[in-house]
């Protein structure tokens, strides 16, 4: 893992890369796997498609862990992430470290789709439909089977030109 002093998107000169870093996002946390197999990838391309079934498109890296855990074990669990979740976003994107491994640093609980963070938050569980190469990414298409609202939900965190941001205005 290599962590870098400077901003990511300054200097790019890949135009895409930068069109990208300049498209505010809300930052999820996408898990899959059980026990010693766990495997969980911050995630910020999402989209979500009602539908019956509603589906979760996630584009993630073609050689992280949670990509071949996701494809092996069949199911997923996306969580929406808050501002006190930034130190989280920044360990499960390999940009921080964390000590005693990824799941030691928030409480999760086992669920039928794979580890979730505990608490009041808003969840899906999600079943894996299919898999696709689109650019330099790997297309996660997972059904929705089940959603958690939150009564508690934070606000959002967001992620924009390689940072981390608050809705302006939220105090939490």
């Amino acid at each position: 893992m290599t962590i870098h002093t400077t901003h990511p998107f300054a200097a790019d000169p890949d135009p895409v890369r930068r069109l990208r870093g300049r498209l505010a996002s809300g930052v999820t946390l996408l898990t899959s796997g059980a026990g010693v197999d766990r495997a969980g990838l911050t995630v910020t391309s999402v989209v979500v498609a009602h539908g019956e079934p509603a589906r979760v498109l996630a584009l993630v890296d073609p050689d992280s862990d949670l990509a071949d855990t996701v494809a092996e074990v069949g199911t997923a669990v996306l969580q929406l992430l808050g501002w006190a979740d930034r130190d989280l976003a920044e360990a499960f994107a390999g940009a921080a470290p964390a000590p005693g491994g990824l799941f030691r640093q928030a409480p999760f609980e086992d669920t039928a789709w794979g580890p979730r963070l505990t608490g009041d938050r808003t969840w899906a569980g999600l079943r894996l439909e299919s898999t696709d190469e689109v650019g330099w990414s790997r297309q996660l298409r997972l059904v929705v089977e089940e959603v958690g609202a939150g009564d508690a939900d934070p606000a959002p965190l967001l992620h924009h030109r390689g940072r981390y941001r608050r809705v302006e205005g939220e105090t939490s």
